[in-house]
């Protein structure tokens, strides 16, 4: 686990266990929306609603339907020089750059084509094969969910 427990995020999905290093220098903003949905609550119990064999998977909507999301502000973009690369992680948005709200997505493979269009926020750590795990589809027939989403300083 990494050594900064403020930026880590543990994400238990129904597959297993999840650890996100958090990239507070690459996007404050986003890192500090997640931390504060996690703290919340908001993200327990929310489905993978898009999950593209090879491309990501996708959660986040309270609603399950990708139309979704918290009732905070949307964000302003913080793209940056993270590259999509499997196990990145990286806000979904609409086609308005500045629309990143609480729908986020986890690369299954290469996504390079996403780089500096959308904001990469962390880089899973542990347990990619649990999101390896989720059901596909586009929804899935049986989505697989966040059971728990916590900072690591709070467990």
């Amino acid at each position: 686990m990494s050594s900064d427990k403020e930026n880590t995020l543990i994400l238990n999905l129904d597959t297993g266990a999840v650890t996100i290093e958090l990239l507070a220098d690459k996007a404050p903003g986003h890192v500090e929306r997640i931390k504060e949905l996690a703290r919340e609550g908001f993200y327990d119990g929310v489905v993978f609603h898009r999950v593209i064999d090879g491309f990501m998977a996708q959660g986040g909507d309270p609603t399950g339907t990708g139309m979704g999301g918290s009732k905070k502000s949307n964000l302003r973009a913080e793209f940056n020089d993270v590259s999509h690369q499997r196990g990145i992680c990286s806000m979904a948005r609409s086609n308005d750059p500045n629309s990143a709200n609480s729908q986020f997505f986890i690369c299954l493979d290469d996504a390079s084509f996403l780089d500096r269009k959308y904001t990469a926020w962390g880089k899973v750590i542990s347990g990619m094969d649990a999101v390896d795990a989720l059901p596909k589809g586009e929804p899935p027939k049986k989505p697989g969910k966040i059971i728990s989403a916590k900072v690591a300083a709070d467990v």
